[in-house]
């Protein structure tokens, strides 16, 4: 592979044609089914949830679909390739983040709220600075985790059709940007699970054909793969198989593994899933669903990531003069594995995965605006199911503009690291006030309000003025792993703020609830509050009050 690189000057690999005919072909099927499946939204349920009418295998699977993103297929891959252990922390802390949504959020989250997580902190709060607070949040979030993807889609573009001036990179995140906005104006919920649903099933089933057959050539031995990715990574050697290769701080690593493990359950695109099953039951069965196959696929991670490191090589993966950078790790070993034609499929499968993650992202954000903000606040709760949708769908077209100005920015960053960001601003800003509401009789607004804009305005500050925007020191190559180049304004240590902006997150809640006095009726409302989550009683009506 080393030389395959050589010889192409790094601009490209395999067959440029032959990558664009497969990923067009995945693009016209899915334009095909979503334009079938948008034909029969006529109401606002139809378009935000799918008029409840997904089963618990069905949404269970386009979950996975929308959390399977290109974080972790391109990016754990490649940071496992060459940080080896570190990398695949990233891998369990996705996981295993799955349990605090399952145990915690998901079935109380189902019975309590109709279309957004605003629903759930209005119920029993004063609705227009708390839905304002949400949509702020959601859109904050959103945008985060759409960087990553962007980033992602220049990346495996710049690899596969050898574009490599930033202009030409920026041209294809713009018309990845635009497929995104149709798929959302067009099929709504609806034609986004099923877009999710195929790139989940040719994900995992391309992972799991790229899985065997990498320890099909180390004799189904684990122990030889690891050996064998040890032998190809002079440079670092047996460090690949232990911690503090690219987390060399510990409290970085437990800021990390915090954001990841807690980030989950407050990401607004998979909450917002657990709306569009008809019970409970089968949302708390959609996510046992999802942690099957989000597990299954996070094992092969592991060997994907050893067997780039084996059969690519880190040196490879991270030279400068390789197109997508880290990003490129699953996309060079499948060229390795099965040439140009296994490169073309497995790029398409990555390139389904970026278009569906960022269709449900900007659905789930443009939804909130919608209706949160102009439903509830602008018009206090007097718009029209068309009307409501309409703003919806122009919300989808700004919030697509600007995510591809921030792809652009974002463009060359490993995008696991990205969304780590991404899950840390979601566990600061959204999961404590979540689960205040859920579980604390005494919360009220001021401590909702405190929670969220306190937890997101520390998260950010500490992103800006992090070394994850500026400040790193130029690796071997001379290229500095901070998304700023030739610029040092950091003060804060740590590449993830969670460590920090999480617990000041719960903190504020609390103060901001004591801060805050009693409202009228707030224990009321809570006991029907609690009795909806643990039943189910009367959530099918409208959460008006």
């Amino acid at each position: 592979m080393t030389s395959t690189l050589a010889q192409s000057g790094g601009a490209t690999v395999g067959s440029p044609w032959l990558n664009i005919a497969i990923f067009g072909l995945f693009v016209v099927v899915t334009l095909v089914v979503v334009f079938r499946v948008g034909r029969s939204n006529s109401t606002a349920s139809d378009y935000y949830a799918a008029g409840r009418s997904l089963t618990a295998a069905q949404n269970g699977t386009a979950i996975s679909g929308d959390y399977l993103s290109a974080a972790s297929f391109l990016g754990i891959a490649g940071a496992i390739a060459v940080y080896g252990y570190d990398g695949f922390l990233y891998s369990i802390g996705f996981l295993v983040a799955w349990l605090v949504a399952l145990l915690l959020v998901a079935e109380l989250l189902r019975n309590t709220g109709r279309y957004t997580m605003g629903d759930v902190l209005a119920f029993r709060m004063r609705q227009r600075p708390v839905r304002a607070a949400a949509a702020t949040s959601t859109l904050v979030v959103s945008f985060f985790y759409l960087l990553a993807q962007m980033a992602g889609a220049g990346g495996l573009v710049a690899l596969l059709i050898g574009v490599t001036g930033k202009a030409q990179q920026a041209l294809v995140i713009a018309v990845v940007g635009v497929l995104m906005i149709v798929y959302v104006l067009v099929g709504g919920m609806k034609g986004t699970t099923y877009v999710q649903i195929i790139k989940a099933v040719l994900l995992i089933a391309g992972a799991a054909v790229m899985t065997i057959w990498v320890l099909g050539l180390t004799g189904f031995n684990l122990s030889t793969l690891l050996g064998d990715a040890v032998a190809n990574s002079p440079k670092n050697g047996e460090a690949i198989l232990g911690p503090g290769l690219q987390y060399k701080n510990k409290v970085d690593l437990i800021s990390l593994g915090l954001a990841l493990v807690l980030g989950t359950a407050g990401l607004p695109h998979i909450l917002m899933r657990f709306y569009t099953v008809p019970s409970a039951r089968e949302a708390r069965k959609s996510v046992v669903w999802s942690i099957w196959l989000i597990g299954i696929f996070y094992l092969f991670t592991l060997v994907l990531g050893y067997g780039a490191a084996w059969l690519v090589g880190p040196a490879v993966i991270s030279d400068p003069n390789t197109p997508g950078g880290t990003n490129s790790a699953a996309p060079l070993l499948a060229y390795e594995l099965g040439g140009p034609f296994l490169l073309g499929l497995i790029s398409a499968v990555a390139f389904a995965t970026i278009l569906a993650v960022v269709a449900g992202l900007t659905i789930t954000a443009s939804a909130s605006f919608a209706h949160d903000v102009y439903a509830n606040i602008v018009k206090k709760g007097q718009a029209t199911s068309r009307d409501e949708v309409r703003v919806a769908r122009i919300t989808a077209v700004v919030i697509g503009i600007v995510a591809i100005g921030g792809g652009i920015l974002a463009n060359g960053q490993n995008i696991a690291f990205l969304v780590a960001l991404a899950f840390a601003v979601a566990a600061s800003a959204n999961l404590p006030t979540i689960l205040y509401s859920l579980y604390w009789k005494r919360f009220n607004t001021t401590g909702a309000l405190f929670s969220i804009y306190g937890g997101l305005a520390i998260c950010i500050v500490l992103i800006v003025f992090s070394p994850a925007v500026s400040g790193k020191p130029p690796n071997a190559a001379g290229r500095s792993a901070s998304m700023l180049q030739g610029v040092d304004f950091h003060w804060f240590p740590l590449d993830n703020p969670g460590l920090v902006s999480i617990p000041a997150s719960f903190l504020l809640g609390v103060i901001g609830t004591y801060v805050g006095s009693r409202e009228k009726h707030n224990a009321e409302k809570y006991a029907e509050m609690e009795v909806r989550s643990l039943t189910g009683a009367g959530s099918e009506k409208a959460v008006e009050h």
